[in-house]
Parts: C-alpha cells; structure tokens; sequence
C-alpha cells in the first residue's frame, strides 16, 4: 500500500526521524548550539495578568462591596432571565429549580411578597445591596 499524502519520507524514515529526536524532546538542557534554535517555553515574554480588575477595591463596581458583586452575581445564575417582572414566589421557584444555595434563597424569601421586580436590579435594590453607579 503507498502513502498518498505529501509525505516525502516512508514510513521506516519516519520511524528513524522520531528515535533520533527523543534525546531532544526529553532533554533538560540546551540541545542546539545556537539560541535562536533552542525551544522556547510559552508565554515567557508575556506579561502578568492581574487576578482583579483595576479601579475600586477588590474590583468591584462604584457603589458596591465585593459581597454585593456576589450576591449579584449568584442571584443571575440562579434566576431565569425569562421569569421577569416576578413576584418574590416566582423567584423563590426559580432558585429552587436551579437549586440555589440556602442562603440565596433565604435572602430573596425577606422580600415583599406583593412587590413585582422588573428584572435582576429591581431584585437587587429591593434586597438593601449596594447599585452599580454609571460612569459619568
């Protein structure tokens, strides 16, 4: 059977090539006599990315604590975009569908049962968390 690809060695040579260059790739030393021919670990010239974003403490948002980011953002994973304007039941229901931890639930259970939210803020500010303020 013949290689139909544009391999211009056989398989045998192949085989020969990958032998001759295990010393290479397992070698904890420089293999090639010039440096611009040694390989280079990635991302060695990259610069550190920073684990926060800049601007406010801990990253968080002006008008915010980072416990509020939290809370925000647990409430957005666990609540259903499509259950807004809700009432507090309906969003107890949906934090139960999505399995929400107790704490979670316990907070959004405080909430007036009469009140209707328009979307994830209208839940937010009614539960005393810090708004995110514009950029003004």
């Amino acid at each position: 059977m013949t290689d139909q690809g544009s391999n211009k060695t056989g398989p045998a040579r192949d085989n020969e090539l990958k032998k001759e260059m295990q010393g290479d790739l397992k070698a904890n030393r420089a293999v090639r006599v010039e440096e611009q021919y040694e390989p280079q670990p990635s991302g060695e010239d990259q610069p550190l990315a920073a684990r926060q974003p800049t601007g406010s403490p801990a990253g968080a948002p002006a008008g915010m604590t980072p416990q509020d980011v939290i809370v925000r953002s647990e409430l957005a994973r666990h609540l259903e975009r499509s259950v807004y304007p809700a009432d507090r039941d309906t969003l107890l229901a949906s934090l139960r569908r999505h399995q929400a931890p107790d704490g979670l639930t316990a907070l959004v259970s405080r909430l007036p049962a009469a009140d209707t939210y328009p979307n994830l803020q209208g839940v937010v500010t009614a539960l005393g968390l810090g708004a995110e303020r514009g950029r003004g």
